[in-house]
């Protein structure tokens, strides 16, 4: 999941920096008011800050709720029924897995506050879903592996974490606040990595491949740290 947007090339109708200035005192609302509001501004916000060429919507004073960043613009959806996940690489047993496939492997809930790296914060994010080192237990790694490239359906973003990393706490996440996690936050599979920064969170899975080495993702190319790792 990155953090903020940054292509200035979007698909789909790109939102201009008269609209995003003027939203910012809709934005305002949320310092003054309630959770409820400031989530219901989030999530009404989200089609505007998706398409945003301008990164000016990530500073917009909500409050402590979700902002939605995209580096393709906007992001094709996939059908649950047609969605798919591979896992391949440095793997005995590739795997392509549909979402029922993944539904019907063991489910695991984990509630911690997701963190951005650019300072906001969201308390207590309830995600369940299949623990990334059961589906590399279920592929099976090659000596040779130590890493893992995860890759975007929305054909851009890729994000790095090492096998040891991958063990602690990292969900391919199904659910979010109880419902399926939805198109805006990253659905209908991401990746929700506890104990890291929002941007090691990769939205929109499509893939999940190891490696030989821990190739550094989109925000890493671009001066990100490599680990992400919350407080370091």
């Amino acid at each position: 999941m990155s953090d903020r947007p940054e292509r200035s090339e979007l698909d789909g109708t790109p939102v201009g920096r008269r609209v995003v200035l003027g939203l910012i005192g809709l934005g305002a609302l949320g310092v003054v008011t309630g959770s409820t509001i400031q989530q219901g501004l989030s999530r009404a916000l989200a089609p505007v800050q998706l398409r945003d060429p301008t990164g000016l919507s990530q500073y917009l004073p909500i409050g402590d709720t979700f902002r939605y960043y995209s580096v393709a613009g906007a992001v094709e959806s996939q059908d649950a029924a047609t969605y798919r996940l591979a896992v391949s690489g440095l793997v005995n047993t590739p795997t392509t897995y549909t979402l029922a496939d993944l539904h019907a492997l063991p489910q695991v809930a984990i509630t911690e506050d997701f963190h951005c790296v650019t300072g906001w914060s969201v308390e207590d994010v309830p995600w369940t879903g299949v623990r990334l080192s059961h589906l590399l237990d279920l592929a099976s790694p090659t000596p040779e592996a130590v890493a893992i490239r995860f890759r975007s359906f929305d054909g851009v973003y890729t994000e790095n974490m090492t096998l040891a990393q991958a063990r602690d706490d990292v969900l391919v996440a199904l659910t979010m606040y109880g419902e399926p996690v939805t198109d805006a936050h990253g659905g209908p599979v991401r990746i929700y990595a506890a104990p890291m920064y929002g941007y090691k969170s990769t939205k929109w899975l499509s893939e999940i491949e190891l490696t030989d080495s821990n190739i550094p993702g989109y925000w890493e190319e671009r001066g990100y740290p490599l680990d992400g790792i919350i407080g370091e």
